[in-house]
């Protein structure tokens, strides 16, 4: 018996370690992740810095290809990031993040080329390039963003079509919340004051009978008679004191 229990009490402490040392690897590879995001992210943001600064500060082929990478880069990433904030709201967007990712790879490979040509000694062979260059980064980034618009104009359009849907569907609820309202009288319709006249004309044996209906009509509550405010109670007031006997 007391071998059974130090057995279920060894498998119990085996199992709590085990446990142990998977959640301190998951929390673990958690924080690299998040590390490495905040440096990548870092990273990108000195490399934007920095070819933004040589873009506006170097002339020639150098200031060039600074502008060439940024705006590759920045297309690239404004695409990225809408259509991956898109994809989870509409499915449809899942071919074209899937089109991205292949356009992404010549996007990579530009970038790489360029990015050797930064270092290349020979200034006056990187200027010949630069036409070829130029070509191959508009032809990219204008796919990127023909993408990215289009997202962003179908999101708009579902937007607007629900919010007329949505308008539509009040207009009808607040005609149905105001079913009390009397409609208008048919051409060729008795004037109810003309009645009312008549009921009041001496002579006239229905007089009396009309003004006793009036009469319990107005006794009878109403059936859009609001409720009576003092018997409403909200959640902001004192409960009333009850009024002392003595």
């Amino acid at each position: 018996m007391e071998a059974t229990i130090l057995t279920i009490l060894a498998l119990l402490f085996f199992a709590f370690v085990a446990l142990g040392v998977y959640a301190a690897v998951k929390v673990t590879k958690a924080a690299k992740r998040g590390v490495d995001r905040t440096l990548d992210q870092a990273r990108r943001t000195v490399e934007d810095t920095t070819l933004r600064a040589k873009s506006f500060g170097q002339a020639g082929a150098a200031g060039e290809l600074a502008r060439l990478r940024l705006s590759l880069r920045t297309s690239m990433r404004a695409t990225q990031e809408a259509l991956q904030a898109g994809v989870g709201q509409d499915a449809s967007l899942k071919e074209s993040l899937d089109l991205f990712n292949r356009l992404s790879g010549h996007g990579l490979e530009l970038d790489a080329d360029l990015k050797r040509l930064e270092r290349e000694p020979d200034r006056a062979w990187v200027a010949r390039q630069l036409p070829e260059l130029t070509a191959r980064t508009e032809r990219i980034t204008s796919s990127a963003d023909a993408l990215r618009r289009a997202a962003r104009d179908r999101a708009v359009r579902f937007a607007e079509d629900d919010l007329s849907t949505l308008s539509a569907q009040i207009d009808v609820e607040a005609g149905a919340l105001r079913h009390w309202t009397d409609p208008e009288p048919a051409p060729g319709a008795t004037d109810p004051g003309t009645e009312e006249r008549g009921r009041h004309t001496p002579g006239n044996s229905a007089g009396a009978t009309g003004r006793a209906a009036d009469t319990a009509a107005r006794s009878e509550p109403s059936a859009i008679t609001g409720p009576d405010p003092r018997l409403a109670a909200y959640p902001w007031e004192k409960t009333a004191r009850p009024e002392t006997t003595t």
